[in-house]
């Protein structure tokens, strides 16, 4: 039995998506793990296929011991509330991360399959500082199997990266960040059907590995800002500026402060080349199953409804 985290979330439910679509792992083998009400109308089309579904919550560690009980494996997403990990919390998400792991070994789950980020194993970035504390702990155990997986930044986040663009009325031609660099942008589908095949793989190819999952191409904000520009038929460039410039900023606009300051360390690792990946492990994943990966490009123009 597969236990799976997250599954309304992006990457999760992609994963779950790619498993059913491909019929990577029969449904009856499949525990869908919520934080919701397991009976609420919204899982019926997943309990009609024979998907068990089990309340679990990160914050509740008997929740997640009896969600995962009679699971041979865990596919592990990590948790979305970030601001865990504002202001430099000496503890941030991770701690959400180490109560799954501790439910599991509690259950007798025999492999965890966690989802990390494609950032350097020695990161600036802040986003990255729970999934290493979180990659460390793992690599520790030696009563469970693990497997790591750094999945690639995902092509439907550039707004994210690009000033937190608005895609319904930005009329910037002039956007700010702190840095730029090289990123393997991914689609969140790729992603989610190479995870899939990683997790439904029954051999022990991925055992204590550490996979990068990330696009074959990799391009800077500029470029991003120069597509964009083609599409809108204007001219819409980058302005790099300090990270204290950014932070003051985008806060001046009325974002939070703290948010915005955890997040402009990423473009410190950009600016490093911590997200241009040279991996084909993604390329070949897909390739096993006939699928191409999708550029950014294409992404960028549904985004736009161009």
């Amino acid at each position: 039995m597969l236990a799976l985290t997250a599954c309304t979330g992006k990457i999760g439910g992609a994963v779950l998506q790619a498993i059913l679509q491909h019929a990577l792992i029969p449904p009856q083998k499949l525990v869908v793990c919520t934080s919701s009400t397991p009976t609420d109308a919204r899982w019926n089309s997943l309990r009609a296929l024979g998907i068990t579904i089990r309340q679990s919550n990160y914050e509740d560690p008997d929740s997640m011991l009896v969600a995962f009980t009679g699971c041979t494996k865990l596919f592990l997403v990590s948790t979305p509330r970030i601001e865990l990990d504002f202001h430099n919390a000496q503890v941030g998400r991770e701690r959400h991360h180490m109560n799954a792991i501790q439910a599991a070994r509690r259950a007798g789950v025999e492999h965890i399959y966690y989802t990390s980020l494609a950032f350097g194993s020695e990161s600036l970035a802040s986003v990255m500082l729970a999934h290493l504390r979180t990659e460390a702990f793992l690599k520790r155990l030696t009563d469970v199997k693990i497997t790591i997986i750094r999945e690639g930044l995902y092509n439907e986040s550039w707004p994210l990266y690009l000033g937190y663009y608005n895609l319904n009325n930005d009329v910037r031609t002039e956007i700010v960040t702190a840095g730029d660099g090289l990123i393997s942008w991914t689609a969140i589908a790729d992603l989610g059907l190479a995870t899939a095949l990683v997790i439904a793989d029954p051999s022990t190819t991925y055992t204590g590995r550490t996979l990068y999952l990330s696009g074959s191409r990799a391009q800077s904000l500029r470029d991003i800002a120069t597509i964009i520009s083609k599409i809108k038929k204007g001219d819409i460039h980058v302005k790099t500026v300090s990270r204290d410039e950014y932070v003051e900023f985008y806060t001046t606009m009325g974002r939070d402060r703290g948010s915005v300051e955890w997040w402009s360390t990423t473009y410190v690792a950009l600016e490093e080349n911590e997200c241009n990946i040279s991996d084909t492990t993604l390329q070949d994943l897909l390739l096993s199953k006939g699928v191409k990966q999708k550029p950014i490009e294409e992404t960028i123009k549904e985004m736009l409804g161009a």
